[in-house]
């Protein structure tokens, strides 16, 4: 059974950093496709990033291309989130997200974590 528990989010001023980590288990043995995806107030679930966890190939949303970077540790069975120069527009919930079928959408991954708050003040 999949586990995927968040950490790292927190409130900072625009302009800052934060990192996100997932902290994984079940994983072990199979390809899985990682993400993070967020949801603000009175919006929909944006896919934020995603990687696959043999290749570790990528993939950011526009919104945040240059700005936050997705990689893993493989050893300690860790996805991070770096996000750098963040915007008022970033606050959200994010959600770590794992699925072996690597399905299009990082929303419809089916494993994910309880999601943690990132707030960002102009």
């Amino acid at each position: 059974q999949v586990r995927l528990v968040e950490s790292g989010g927190g409130s900072v001023q625009a302009g800052g950093s934060l990192r996100l980590s997932c902290a994984a288990s079940g994983l072990v043995g199979r390809r899985y496709c990682l993400g993070w995806f967020r949801q603000a107030p009175g919006k929909e679930r944006e896919g934020v990033a995603r990687m696959d966890s043999f290749s570790s190939s990528s993939w950011h949303a526009d919104s945040v291309k240059g700005r936050f970077t997705i990689s893993q540790d493989n050893a300690k069975n860790m996805l991070y989130l770096q996000m750098n120069s963040l915007k008022p527009e970033d606050t959200a919930v994010y959600y770590c997200a794992a699925d072996p079928r690597c399905p299009p959408k990082i929303v419809q991954f089916n494993s994910r974590g309880q999601g943690t708050q990132v707030t960002v003040s102009a």
